[in-house]
């Protein structure tokens, strides 16, 4: 089938590249064992040095980097140079803290020495998505080569231009060789890449399919895995909400991405004293946003990325207005055949109807009306997945023990939902095990060895 990039907003095809064959693909394995029999032996400060050189060309070539995310995949250029930053950002994090996490943990017995430490594993295989190109590949990169470990990336097939661009600034900070590589692989080559004795364990962000097929190989093989998987995150406002502040906050979190984001406020759930001042002021948000060419600073909202998830969003629209969904505001694409898709808002919803119960990626709200705060969070749960949530109230008591009861790995309260390097990220049921960022991400792909001296 071959990578091609292609940019969404056109459909003009930029580059293509061959995808690669058996006796390549064996050749990256090569080089990728050879590259951590020596990484696993260097210096921190090493790792270090290399992670912030990293960091620093992210920032030095921002404008380009940004531009062919956006090129690629249309999001909007602001949000493609925070992209930038924030990768950038990710690298400088761990490679301040990395010393203290992997540290030894001294633990006391009646043994004259016991104590655990930390050690890679060896090479990771990234299966990464398209929509943050950069970032989905960062927040696992930074963590696995500070601890020792190297990394291959099996990107998306539509930006297969990024991959070869992280590939590149790695090499140009200096990496050995073989430590961070690119596979061009198809579908039914990643079983045999999975299996690879080579490869010691697996980050898949994507949807729940991919990691169930993934997880499954890994189960049987013995290999860690960690997947960040799909959300249906629920945005919660109770009546004594600030309604403005979160009605701001709403449009942003699901318009973010073109509404092509895991941890989007997918189902808004609204107490029914407030909901219609929710509505008509979110609705007023959703109108004030700009859909546009994503090379232009002031554009909110771009293109979709690609024609087959126009055609899903739609599948899910129109199934769902045969069960009795209405619009508040309707969008859909601008011109047929093209990936131009406005703006909607949608409401009178059930569990049962696919913009509640599936994964919604695209600008589509869906606003839901709760009787009070306990038939809120039952909403809330009624879910396949439990990756974000936030809760909007001036109640803090109240928000807090709405958060624990929440199925969610990510709760924010009177705030969107959004990854911090400081902070575990992931999510429970569908949307996946094992967390990345923080200590707990670098955490997941080390061998605890306990050494005990008698």
């Amino acid at each position: 089938m071959g990578f091609k990039s292609i940019n969404p907003t056109n459909g003009e095809c930029l580059k293509e590249y061959t995808t690669h064959s058996e006796e390549e693909v064996h050749h990256i394995l090569e080089k990728a064992e050879i590259s951590f029999l020596n990484w696993k032996i260097s210096p921190l400060s090493f790792r270090e040095n290399l992670l912030k050189k990293v960091a620093d060309l992210l920032e030095e070539k921002i404008d380009d980097l940004s531009k062919l995310i956006t090129l690629e995949m249309g999001k909007p250029i602001v949000q493609s140079i925070a992209e930038i930053r924030k990768c950038a950002l990710v690298c400088r994090f761990y490679a301040q803290e990395a010393s203290t996490f992997l540290a030894d943990h001294t633990i006391q017995t009646e043994a004259s020495s016991s104590k655990v430490r930390y050690l890679p594993l060896g090479t990771i295989l990234g299966i990464m998505p398209w929509n943050f190109p950069f970032w989905q590949v960062f927040r696992f990169t930074a963590p696995a080569l500070m601890a020792g470990n190297n990394v291959i990336i099996k990107h998306a097939p539509n930006v297969p231009q990024c991959s070869l661009a992280i590939v590149d600034i790695f090499e140009e900070a200096g990496a050995p060789i073989g430590l961070v590589q690119n596979v061009f692989a198809e579908i039914e080559q990643i079983p045999s890449i999975v299996i690879h004795d080579t490869i010691q364990g697996i980050s898949l962000t994507g949807s729940d399919r991919a990691g169930s097929a993934v997880a499954s190989l890994a189960g049987k093989h013995i290999k860690k895995c960690v997947l960040e998987l799909g959300g249906s995150d629920p945005f919660i406002v109770l009546k004594d909400a600030d309604i403005k502040q979160a009605a701001y906050f709403a449009a942003r979190s699901r318009m973010n991405n073109s509404g092509q984001t895991c941890i989007a406020a997918k189902r808004i759930i609204v107490e029914a004293e407030v909901v219609d001042q929710f509505t008509a002021i979110f609705l007023e948000e959703i109108s004030q946003m700009k859909v546009g060419d994503p090379l232009e600073e002031s554009t909110n909202i771009s293109c979709m990325a690609r024609p087959d998830l126009v055609e899903n969003l739609e599948r899910q629209i129109k199934e769902s207005i045969e069960m009795g969904a209405q619009f508040i505001l309707e969008g859909g694409r601008k011109e047929p055949n093209s990936n131009w898709v406005l703006p909607s808002i949608m409401h009178h919803v059930h569990i049962d109807m696919p913009i509640m119960k599936e994964e919604v990626f695209g600008p589509l709200a869906v606003i839901v009306t709760a009787k009070n705060a306990k038939q809120a969070l039952r909403l809330a749960n009624e879910n396949i997945y439990g990756l974000g949530a936030s809760v909007w109230t001036t109640n803090e008591k109240l928000a807090l023990e709405m958060a624990d009861q929440i199925n969610a790995g990510f709760v924010a309260v009177n705030s969107m939902v959004r990854s911090d390097p400081r902070l575990p990220f992931g999510g429970i049921k569908r949307s996946g095990f094992g967390r990345e960022l923080s200590k707990n991400g670098i955490l997941e792909f080390v061998n605890e060895k306990t050494i005990v001296v008698s």
